[in-house]
């Protein structure tokens, strides 16, 4: 990104932020509660997710991108869906092992799954690409398919503690900083700019912790 292009996306935030709502600044801080709360294993990661979601949703309607309008549409739902996981497994746990740590244990998938995942991701975006692109004025309807279907899959992998997700989001947020700023969506592009760094932070978090309830348990987690 040379020097104009900067001064652009600079300044781009820069009104952004001018012209913001207290909702948007309110989903921004609610997001990065999530990731926070997420790495950290706390419950109440699910509930800034909800609140978050919920605003996000008609943001990215209003910006042509349907496809990641749907998809926190989808992450409403699946925000309660692991608050259940997350809330049933601790539960669970408090009654066997009164004294221990109430929190689900972080599992791996094996590469073969992940394969399988990741060529239906695409496929699936393809197909769904397709059709916005035909039938839609969906802005940039591959990109936006493959963004969501890959957080679809993701999300779903964050509710059941898989280790990897962290690496799935890294790819994904990458991607989405390219979509919104082209859609000039510059605080939302920084917003995925900040959720790359703490990506990174919890797959090193998550890693120690998976690496320690191992040791603990004798054998890997997996699924």
């Amino acid at each position: 990104m040379d020097s104009v292009l900067l001064d652009e996306f600079y300044s781009g935030v820069i009104i952004a932020a001018q012209a913001m709502s207290l909702w948007e600044v309110a989903a921004v801080i609610l997001g990065l509660a999530y990731l926070v709360l997420a790495m950290k294993q706390n419950i109440l990661c699910w509930y800034a997710a909800f609140g978050s979601t919920a605003i996000f949703s008609w943001l990215f309607w209003d910006a042509s991108l349907l496809m990641e309008s749907g998809l926190n549409v989808y992450y409403l739902i699946m925000a309660v869906y692991g608050w259940w996981v997350w809330k049933g497994n601790a539960a669970k746990n408090q009654a066997d092992q009164p004294r221990a740590e109430n929190q689900k244990s972080i599992q791996t998938w094996s590469m073969t799954r992940h394969l399988v995942v990741i060529l239906g991701v695409i496929l699936i975006s393809l197909a769904s690409g397709y059709g916005l692109d035909k039938n839609t004025s969906a802005a940039m309807p591959y990109l936006d398919s493959f963004t969501t279907w890959g957080a679809v899959v993701t999300t779903y992998m964050v509710a059941q503690k898989v280790l990897e997700n962290w690496l799935y989001w890294l790819v994904i947020d990458s991607l989405a900083i390219y979509l919104y700023i082209d859609r000039e969506l510059y605080l939302t592009a920084l917003l995925m700019a900040v959720y790359l760094v703490l990506a990174v932070a919890g797959w090193v978090i998550w890693l120690k912790e998976y690496r320690q309830q191992n040791t603990l348990a004798g054998s890997p987690v997996s699924a």
